[in-house]
């Protein structure tokens, strides 16, 4: 029995030193398939842990990007910064070229004499509201007459130094892009004008408008006359601005549009004069062209230079501004004048600039004496005020006329009765006179 339980022990001991020693072979079949089997096993389990990954996440899939994915968002930023870019791009480059088609900074002086014209003809209650509505209406209306006016002129522009950058011979912007510009701010203002301030403001614009670009701009290519119409041109916003505020034109309003007309003369005699060889290169028929001397271009200019010393008397005695201007006005005429002056005896391009530069300051001087010197009443109806203040003495006369004779009732009459400026029409001393003879 005890050797029973000893062969049996001895049995089991050489079992498991046999397990143990196979353990340590790396090579053995029950190793190799052991360890098959255990890692079949594993990577069984695995797969399955990352399919069940996989469908757990993909069932609560809640739109956080991937992680071996490129997040989409900082290419959508970068394409909307993109575009961004590019719209401030394109909006500033067309703002620059209706900024130039518009001539802005000549358009804006063209709204101050329309202003100045408003606040002169709106006597002792000057509409603010109606004054900012004149002032964009003939922005608008000039800055299509300016457009037209280089569409017309693209090819003689592209000529001369000082305008070949401009946006249409550059090529900055189409032709049918700066008609279609035009088109709309002119009829935008001028329907502004119609509906805001009355349809003699709107009337004036819309031929103001007709005349610049479709008569001066082909006249600068046919006759030196293309300066006095040009002048003309000018003369009337400040009307528009009178008639707007006031809705008549009367002789009154006449002494700002008298004044740029009679400005512009010097003035273009001078740039004219300057830039001789520009406008000889470009085809335009300017006056100083045909004079190599410029002893004729520098009497015109100081002849309509004298011409503008009258206005402050008139502007005085007609009730529209008070005596202080009339001496300042003669002041600054007789100092434009002494310059127009000093080129007609010198006429060399130094002497042109003086005076030119001397008509830049002239207006904005004069349309500032005015407005600080203007008469609230300024007698805009004073044809009515007249009418009222003779029947109001006739009523008058009429108790005392049993105690007169008639022709002392006549001479009171003549004394008390206050002069239109009417009867200075047939004597005033500026006509509008028509251009020099003509130069061939």
């Amino acid at each position: 029995m005890w050797r029973r339980r000893s062969s049996l022990s001895l049995t089991l001991h050489q079992s498991l030193c046999y397990s143990s020693s196979s353990s340590k072979l790396p090579n053995s079949p029950l190793h190799s398939s052991f360890f098959s089997s255990s890692s079949s096993s594993s990577s069984s389990s695995a797969t399955a842990t990352a399919t069940a990954t996989a469908t757990a996440t993909n069932s609560l899939d809640l739109g956080f990007p991937k992680p071996d994915v490129a997040p989409p968002f900082p290419a959508s930023a970068a394409m909307a910064s993109v575009n961004i870019s590019s719209l401030a791009s394109t909006t500033r480059h067309y703002a620059r070229c209706y900024w130039e088609l518009s001539k802005a900074r000549l358009s804006m002086l063209v709204v101050a004499t329309s202003g100045t014209g408003f606040v002169l003809g709106s006597g002792s209650a000057v509409d603010f509201a109606g004054l900012c509505w004149t002032c964009a209406g003939t922005m608008m209306v000039a800055a299509s007459a300016s457009s037209l006016n280089q569409v017309f002129e693209i090819k003689n522009d592209a000529k001369m130094k000082r305008t070949r950058l401009r946006p249409l011979p550059s090529e900055r912007i189409t032709i049918p892009h700066a008609v279609t510009w035009a088109s709309t701010v002119g009829l935008a203002g001028t329907a502004l004008l119609a509906s805001k301030a009355n349809m003699l403001a709107a009337g004036l614009a819309a031929s103001n408008l007709i005349l610049y670009a479709f008569v001066y701009t082909p006249m600068k290519q046919i006759h030196p006359v293309n300066t006095w119409v040009g002048a003309v041109v000018g003369a009337i916003p400040p009307l528009l601005g009178w008639a707007a505020a006031s809705g008549q034109v009367s002789l009154n309003g006449m002494i700002l549009p008298a004044a740029l007309y009679f400005w512009q003369i010097p003035h273009f005699m001078a740039l004219a004069y300057m830039c001789r060889d520009d406008y000889a290169a470009g085809g335009f028929k300017m006056y100083s062209l045909a004079d190599a001397s410029g002893q004729r271009t520098a009497l015109v200019a100081l002849r309509n230079s004298l011409y503008l010393i009258p206005l402050g008397y008139l502007a005085y005695d007609w009730g529209v501004t008070s005596g202080w201007f009339c001496l300042e006005s003669s002041v600054l005429t007789l100092a434009i004048s002494a310059a127009a002056f000093s080129f007609y005896r010198d006429r060399t391009a130094q002497k042109a600039r003086r005076m030119f530069h001397a008509s830049l300051l002239y207006l904005p001087v004069f349309m500032t004496g005015l407005l600080v010197h203007r008469l609230p009443d300024n007698g805009q109806c004073i044809k009515e005020d007249n009418s009222a203040e003779i029947s109001s003495f006739l009523e008058t006369k009429d108790e005392e006329s049993e105690n007169l004779n008639e022709n002392e009732v006549m001479q009171s009459r003549v004394r008390k009765q206050a002069r239109p400026p009417v009867a200075y029409a047939s004597v005033a001393p500026f006509p509008f006179l028509p251009a020099p003879y003509t130069v061939p």
